[in-house]
């Protein structure tokens, strides 16, 4: 039972806190042969872990506990043990553990295998494993690691550009690889090889990197013998599924005309596909029967289905949220799957879809109001990736700033994914500047239409989103009062040659080479290089341990900013590319209105 006096101080607490306080759980992942075995992530404790539960008998036990979190996890087949991956406060380079399902000592999985970035896991039913590596020095290596006990990994795939590993047909015979030998991270080749490394079958939609076209593996067929496999491509413009035969050569397309992006996977006994659609933001679920001449509904709610898995009782669970109401996983049965104890947290406001003309297409953006009438003081919160897209899910930092007082504004900017493999190309070459061409045109639609204030516009973001911020403070001084820069790339060069090795393959993807091979193009899309034109004031946070955008790059740009008596801050905390620790969210959250607040005044008008 909750303590009544912690029960109490939370719903004294100011409603952003609580949303992020509230105890959330990830959809339940769950064996394969054991299907009564789940697995799932909860911030239960304040810190992102890992949970296992066994359905049968109604017990959960938390399997990992440490400082900064842990989120990566896969149970095995028979659902007897847990693999979980074991960095070193955020960096994502480690090993991955084993734990038995019902407790006990964790043990390295791959005694053999130095730590390293992952790049994809696949276990076998016999115990064994496929395990994908990534060093700085060595690129992607694959690895088969036997049963416990039963020899040492062998390499089965070596290639220095980025790689990893798919999936594990149902018997063990087949491995399915995605890789970018043809240098195109953007868009993967796959091939199918045996457990000795042989090649069975290639599928290469990009043609030896002479089109954009990509592949990603979607699952084995999850039956004894089938050696099919679920891919999508984006033959016809935009992410879709088909059926694959790499033994006998064959493709099969299917007639799931629905707009948008769409992906699949197996029902558990083969017999159809849970097909996940996604379109303008927004997501919904269809059973698709192959052979059938169209999908059927599966019906959700409005908003957005964040994962779904399909149940041997043919059932169908699924992360379900909107803007307005916090996630649930609930199950076509009708019920609620998984519903942690607690204090649940507080709805914010709808979503309103606004459409832009832009530069280069129309540009869909998605618009939260305080109560009152504008202009608002304005928060353009920019989403990382830059490959994903803000949708119509429930999002505690944007809930936080509504609750302050100010709209806040999220731009699916060209690179954006879910509005066509065109729309998410684009960005290639002038990086991070089609990106504030299209927030530039939103800001200004913004503006004219009385939503937000023309002198207390916010642009804000992490990752890319505070890449994109820093950029767009330095390449367009005169529009933005303020900026909030979490985890940044802000030094382009830099970045490049500190970050993890498949970033680097990203980044000579999108800029078409190394800062030595195309300096001109690294220097325009460099925060670093408009530095000195920034008049905003800037707040700056950046994990110390951070693989993707190191600190020491932004440790350049804030030495800039100082030089120069520029108003900054920067706050640094011991994690990587973000914090699963609950409070520190909340710390970072709260100094960035603080800083928010101090520099666009505002009284009570922002105060909440």
């Amino acid at each position: 039972m909750e303590d009544m006096s912690e029960s109490e101080n939370v719903s004294t607490m100011p409603e952003w806190e609580q949303r992020f306080r509230a105890p959330r759980v990830s959809l339940p992942d769950w064996a394969e042969d054991a299907p009564d075995r789940s697995l799932f992530v909860s911030n239960a404790t304040g810190t992102y872990e890992l949970y296992a539960w066994d359905r049968a008998g109604g017990q959960q036990r938390q399997v990992t506990d440490r400082p900064n979190g842990t989120t990566d996890g896969v149970l095995t087949p028979d659902g007897e043990a847990i693999w979980w991956f074991s960095d070193t406060d955020g960096d994502e380079f480690g090993v991955w553990m084993r734990q038995p399902f019902g407790g006990g000592e964790d043990e390295p999985a791959a005694p053999g295998l130095a730590p390293s970035y992952p790049a994809g896991l696949a276990i076998g039913r016999d115990g064994s494993a496929v395990i994908g590596r990534s060093t700085d020095e060595d690129g992607t290596t694959i690895h088969l690691v036997p049963a416990p006990g039963s020899g040492e990994a062998v390499e089965i795939y070596r290639h220095r550009e980025s790689a990893g590993v798919g999936d594990l047909s149902h018997d063990g015979t087949l491995i399915a690889l995605e890789h970018t030998e043809h240098g195109d991270a953007m868009h993967s080749a796959l091939r199918v090889v045996r457990p000795d490394g042989s090649t069975v079958a290639e599928l290469d939609d990009t043609e030896g990197g002479t089109k954009e076209l990509g592949l990603a593996v979607l699952g084995f067929a999850p039956v004894a013998g089938d050696p099919r496999l679920l891919v999508g491509h984006q033959r016809r413009g935009r992410w879709e599924p088909m059926i694959w035969d790499p033994v006998a050569g064959t493709e099969t397309a299917l007639p799931v005309d629905l707009p948008g992006d769409v992906g699949a996977e197996w029902y558990p006994d083969g017999s159809a596909l849970l097909i996940e659609h996604s379109f303008e933001a927004r997501s919904e679920l269809w059973r698709y029967e192959p052979g059938a001449a169209e999908p059927v509904r599966v019906e959700t709610p409005a908003g957005t289905v964040s994962g779904a898995t399909a149940r041997p009782d043919g059932t169908v669970e699924y992360l379900w949220s909107s803007a307005a109401q916090p996630p649930v996983v609930r199950s076509t049965s009708g019920a609620v799957v998984l519903d942690p104890p607690g204090a649940k947290a507080p709805a914010s406001v709808a979503v309103e879809d606004a459409w832009v003309e832009g530069p280069g297409g129309r540009i869909h953006a998605l618009v939260q109001k305080p109560a009152g009438d504008g202009p608002f003081p304005t928060v353009f919160e920019i989403h990382g990736g830059p490959t994903w897209h803000d949708s119509d899910a429930f999002a505690s930092g944007p809930a936080a700033w509504v609750d302050h007082g100010f709209a806040v504004v999220r731009v699916n900017y060209r690179g954006s994914t879910g509005y066509g493999r065109a729309w998410t190309d684009a960005l290639k070459h002038r990086v991070g500047l089609i990106e504030l061409e299209d927030i530039a045109a939103v800001r200004d639609w913004s503006v004219k239409s009385g939503l937000a204030d023309p002198e207390r516009l916010v642009l804000a973001g992490g990752s890319w989103g505070g890449y994109l911020t820093l950029l767009g403070l330095g390449t367009q001084p005169d529009a933005w009062a303020l900026g909030l820069a979490a985890v940044p790339v802000a030094d382009y060069v830099t970045a490049y040659h500190d970050e993890m090795e498949a970033l680097k393959a990203m980044d000579r993807t999108l800029l078409g080479g190394t800062p030595e091979e195309v300096p001109e193009r690294f220097e325009a899309s460099s925060p670093l290089t408009y530095v000195d034109a920034v008049r905003a004031p800037v707040y700056i946070s950046a994990g110390v341990n951070d693989p993707r955008c190191p600190i020491r790059q932004v440790e350049n740009y804030v030495d800039r900013l100082a030089a120069r008596g520029a108003v900054h801050e920067v706050y640094r905390y011991d994690a990587g590319h973000g914090s699963l620790v609950v409070e520190e969210r909340i710390k970072q959250v709260r100094l960035e209105l603080e800083f928010a607040l101090k520099h666009l005044g505002g009284g009570d008008v922002l105060g909440a």
